[in-house]
């Protein structure tokens, strides 16, 4: 096999697909690159049986083939590689890959290609059947970014260490939760044909297509057995999903509340901000005072210091006093994109509701305030 390339398409390549490199030592093969040259198009790959990332990479075969290289000196080197000029990669007898560029020379020892997991291959396009959904990637990237901070990092939850995506017609509607909060995005996609399907996507899946959509363009799921193959474009994406029941994340929404505010997002977002950095390990919450046509937000920590935060509302209603983890407001907040928000609590006690336009909603447990 021999490939001619530059570095900048390379290097990008590699940055994309170790991200997918397993970080345990279990098997030596999940440590490596598949690096693929056939039917005139390059290919890199990396896979932790979980997840797995391939990206096409501009450049011209000389001769088809395919090796594995250790992905973390493979980045050095091409990292350090000049930065002008053509890299040379070629792969000789006993899985040795020699990489030259300029007057610098490598050579790496790669193990057998039959060794690499085999992924399935990601159809191009639409493909075929009905379990192949296209979204523009734009909405959907607006939709993670709304729902993502709300997954579970508690492995003993495992069922909430994703996303839930429900598929019904033209809405697509994305659920995440950990116990304490709960986000829930839903928008019109177009015609998804009459699919109506309830996944949920893992974490490290979720954070690979934030960090790859784009503002343009489409994405395209197709959903076979227990995984999902996304087509990105140059970047092809293959993730086992979380099987398990989602919990009825219904019935956590309150039916009523006592009192709504509208505030205005940025306001609200740094005035809170501004509260927490008197926050402690100890002593995490603030205390969130609201009377007539204003909304005080306090912070005290013993032997630090205090904190105030004043906001004008349109609030007729008596006083009322609640706490929350100002973390959880400050990541809610930081992600929407609309200039007011709706702000509603029943009691110091139950849940209180952060709504944006008529598609999302966000539902925060209070916290006692000390």
């Amino acid at each position: 096999m021999k490939i001619h390339t530059t570095k900048d398409s390379l290097l990008k390549g590699i940055q994309i697909v170790q991200n997918a490199v397993s970080s345990k030592n279990t098997l030596p093969i999940l440590s490596h690159i598949l690096v693929e040259a056939k039917k005139e198009e390059i290919r890199l790959t990396a896979t932790d049986l979980e997840i797995g990332i391939s990206m096409k990479v501009e450049g011209e075969i000389i001769e088809e083939g395919a090796f594995t290289v250790p992905a973390r000196k493979f980045s050095e080197i091409v990292k350090e590689l000049p930065l002008n000029g053509i890299i040379h990669i070629s792969l000789k007898k006993g899985q040795s890959i020699h990489i030259e560029a300029g007057k610098s020379y490598f050579k790496l020892m790669g193990l057998s290609r039959e060794d690499f997991p085999q992924l399935p291959e990601v159809p191009q396009g639409a493909g075929r059947g009905g379990d192949s959904i296209k979204l523009p990637q734009k909405k959907l990237k607006q939709m993670i970014q709304l729902t993502s901070f709300a997954m579970s990092h508690d492995e003993s939850r495992y069922v909430l260490n994703g996303i839930l995506f429900s598929f019904k017609e033209k809405i697509l509607k994305m659920v995440a939760t950990d116990g304490r909060r709960l986000a829930i995005v839903q928008k019109e996609m177009g015609d998804m044909g009459n699919i109506k399907k309830d996944l949920i996507i893992p974490m490290k899946t979720i954070q690979e297509l934030n960090r790859n959509l784009e503002d343009e363009g489409d994405v395209f799921f197709h959903l076979k057995d227990n995984q999902t193959l996304i087509n990105l474009g140059q970047i092809h994406i293959t993730s086992r999903l979380i099987e398990g029941e989602y919990p009825n994340y219904e019935q956590v929404i309150p039916k009523k509340t006592k009192e709504e505010i509208t505030l205005n997002t940025q306001d609200f977002l740094q005035a809170t901000r501004r509260a927490s950095i008197l926050t402690s390990q100890d002593s995490q919450s603030v205390k969130i005072n609201i009377i007539k046509d204003r909304m005080i937000i306090t912070k005290s920590t013993p032997d630090l210091g205090e904190a105030r935060e004043e906001m004008e509302v349109d609030y007729k209603g008596g006083e009322f006093i609640i706490g929350f983890n100002p973390g959880f407001l400050v990541d809610v907040l930081k992600n929407i994109e609309e200039e007011n928000v709706k702000f509603s609590f029943i009691d110091p006690e139950k849940p209180a509701v952060i709504k944006s336009g008529e598609d999302y909603t966000y539902v925060v447990l209070p916290m006692q305030v000390t």
